[in-house]
């Protein structure tokens, strides 16, 4: 991590454009912009909650220990999401951590600082409220599949989550190259058994595999399987 003179344009996250007119100059005195490249680490599970994290650009895997060597992957924040507001609360520890799945550049704003934003800013106040709800709906369905959708299932979903998360290239690909390792931890399951459903879809012609390109060919059939 290293800090960076780049700052953001108090434009692109939700949290700049709710805040009112007359508190960016506040947000801009007290941010800072840190620089992460790919694969380091942002914060870990267990560490003491320091601020919130807004993604300017670059991708963030936010993710929580599943067992005693696995990872689960919760969510993917991209440009102008939130990350690291899981740790708000009466807990002081994040319960998740953070890593960049490519290089990363975030703006930091302070635990106190955020809070106070949040009793002038009513509108974003508001909005951080719908997100926490929509959140919370998405992690008990998460939850939910994890323990009763069969793998093929989840593997579909993870797919079609990542299609709506990230869109898709001129070509039909999901736009957002990850690793089998990385799908395999978003779908709650193993690196092999990714690999075999891939395979499978693949020869189905439901999906087109190519290294870390994944190219979804037939959305119904997946939507079926999940």
């Amino acid at each position: 991590m290293k800090e960076s003179k780049k700052g953001c344009d108090l434009k692109n996250c939700v949290f700049c454009k709710l805040c009112l007119k007359e508190w960016l100059p506040a947000i801009n005195l007290n941010r800072k912009t840190y620089e992460y490249k790919k694969g380091e680490v942002i914060f870990t599970e267990g560490e003491k909650v320091k601020g919130i994290y807004f993604v300017y650009s670059g991708t963030v895997k936010v993710h929580k220990k599943w067992g005693d060597d696995k990872d689960l992957i919760l969510r993917f924040a991209k440009k102008g999401d939130i990350f690291g507001h899981r740790g708000m609360g009466n807990n002081p520890n994040y319960p998740i951590s953070a890593t960049a799945i490519e290089n990363v550049t975030t703006c930091f704003i302070d635990l106190d600082f955020f809070i106070t934003s949040l009793t002038v800013n009513h509108a974003y106040a508001l909005q951080l409220m719908m997100f926490f709800a929509d959140e919370l709906q998405e992690s008990e369905k998460n939850m939910q599949n994890l323990a009763h959708m069969p793998v093929k299932g989840r593997v579909a979903s993870a797919l079609i989550r990542l299609k709506e998360k990230f869109g898709e290239t001129a070509s039909g690909h999901i736009n957002m190259n990850l690793s089998r390792q990385d799908i395999a931890s978003f779908a709650g399951t193993t690196y092999e058994t990714v690999f075999r459903v891939l395979s499978d879809l693949s020869e189905n012609d439901i999906v087109e595999s190519d290294g870390k390109n994944i190219k979804i060919k037939n959305i119904q059939e997946l939507i079926n399987l999940s």
